[in-house]
């Protein structure tokens, strides 16, 4: 059995914690080597937020067919080819994959391709049993979709979000169980692209975790466009036949109903990516297949992190990636900010209209008795909404009653996945919303409506 050269952090995992968590430490002095078994990239770029967001602005292109023929033109979508769609969201993939490899060629992180197993609190048993050592270890794994008894995926007609980015041929219908943001997102590609798209979801509305207010916006949309959307039932069982797939709800109310579509897309959460890591070997626990970490990462053996999607942290790319850069440079000897503000991480769902929010929920600060006031403008008051015939969504803030301190922020229509970071910015440097409000905001533009509505903490909106 082969050794080869220590490293000062070995990283197992390079999607979009790993490979950032690498290059962050080789910018900081350290020798670094990223460990992948699959692409480098991770879910996110291979399997999920990259392709996805080509996929939707495929089918807002494609969407806007109804409006040139509006001015005239006659569009002949007979010839539509959802094959080159998929084709062209593997491209943007295949493009960004060769970046993060170019990137970490350039700052010189060793990237080594194949499975890992930790053997032991310094080492790293690679695919061709080459042992490497590290002075200190990261497990970045991330995760897969979870599966649910009696709905496991066969990707032909029950389907993971996996799955679906490979169809080449778009199915008649589709059931999704599910409605949380990849829920939502192929609900509106599918929806757009021709597809009979029936939306479930056992909770109350749609995107659950999100404002009730905001999301009942995106949910009349849905409605509007077509989408079969159906809340507070729960799927009890899936029957396969040949040609279509039947799914048995039951509602609050008891009451049960079956739905049949070509295909069903299931999307039940993920699950961290802990297993055949060699966990055991160094004595190193789960806790519901998740690492417990410390402020920066550290797991309960020393010299050894977890991050990104395997600890009980929002699982979202961006939140990987932050903790990617606060775990190097805490290993780097430098004092990074401790674990991330869960009320200072954006959420982005980006179907149309978009919706994006950080902070308190306007029922967390009822359950929770916090004292709140809240804010609200609407699209149709700002011009450029108007001009582009954009006027579907709104702006709503919560904030101190008597500090007037931002609490938490939440936007549905276009570009609120743009928009947010402006009252997320204020947030975070403690600014109010007086601060955005007073300063002027070019015209006209979308971001009006974050200064009018920022105008209406003091009930004094100048357009509504």
């Amino acid at each position: 059995m082969a050794k080869a050269s220590e490293y000062d952090v070995i990283i197992i995992g390079a999607g979009p914690g790993g490979y950032v968590a690498g290059i962050r430490a080789a910018q900081l002095g350290l020798k670094a080597c990223v460990i992948e078994k699959d692409a480098l990239g991770g879910v996110c770029l291979n399997r999920g937020c990259i392709p996805t967001k080509s996929l939707i602005h495929q089918a807002g292109i494609f969407q806007s067919r109804l409006e040139l023929e509006k001015m005239g033109l006659t569009i002949d979508s007979e010839k539509f080819d959802y094959g080159y769609v998929c084709d062209q969201s593997r491209a943007a993939v295949r493009s960004l994959v060769k970046g993060v490899e170019y990137l970490l060629k350039k700052n010189k992180v060793d990237h080594i391709q194949g499975s890992a197993e930790i053997v032991s609190r310094n080492g790293v048993m690679l695919e061709d049993q080459t042992e490497i050592t590290g002075k200190n270890i990261v497990i970045a794994t991330g995760s897969r979709p979870s599966q649910i008894k009696g709905f496991e995926f066969d990707e032909k007609q029950v389907l993971s979000s996996d799955g679906i980015l490979s169809l080449k041929e778009l199915p008649e219908s589709l059931i999704i169980l599910g409605a949380g943001a990849i829920g939502c997102e192929f609900a509106y590609i599918m929806n757009t692209f021709g597809v009979k798209v029936h939306l479930i979801e056992m909770e109350k509305h749609i995107l659950p975790i999100e404002d009730a207010r905001v999301v009942a916006v995106l949910e009349r949309s849905f409605k509007d466009s077509g989408i079969d959307v159906i809340t507070g039932a729960r799927a009890n069982s899936l029957e396969k036949t040949s040609g279509k797939v039947t799914v048995t709800l039951t509602g609050k109310d008891g009451n049960s109903k079956k739905i049949e579509a070509e295909k069903v897309l299931c999307v039940f959460g993920r699950t961290p990516n802990t297993e055949k890591t060699g966990l055991e070997n160094i004595g190193l626990k789960t806790e519901k297949g998740y690492i417990p970490v410390g402020d920066y990462y550290q797991t309960q053996v020393d010299g050894v992190y977890a991050i990104g999607d395997v600890v009980k942290t929002p699982l979202l790319a961006h939140v990987a990636s932050k903790e990617g850069e606060i775990v190097s440079e805490y290993i780097a000897g430098r004092t990074p900010q401790p674990r991330i503000d869960l009320n200072e991480i954006p959420s982005a769902v980006y179907c149309e209209p978009q919706l994006a929010s950080f902070g308190l929920r306007e029922n967390q600060a009822k359950e929770q008795n916090i004292p709140y006031k809240k804010a609200i403008y609407p699209y149709r008051g700002v011009g450029k909404a108007v001009a582009i015939g954009k006027t579907d969504g709104m702006v709503k803030i919560l904030y101190d009653p008597e500090t007037h301190e931002i609490l938490g922020a939440h936007i549905v229509g276009h570009d609120a996945t743009e928009l947010i970071h402006e009252i997320l910015l204020a947030k975070t440097a403690g600014l109010l919303p007086k601060n955005i409000a007073e300063m002027i905001h070019a015209h006209p533009t979308i971001s009006e409506a974050i200064q009018e509505q920022m105008r209406a903490v003091d009930g004094k909106p100048i357009h509504m």
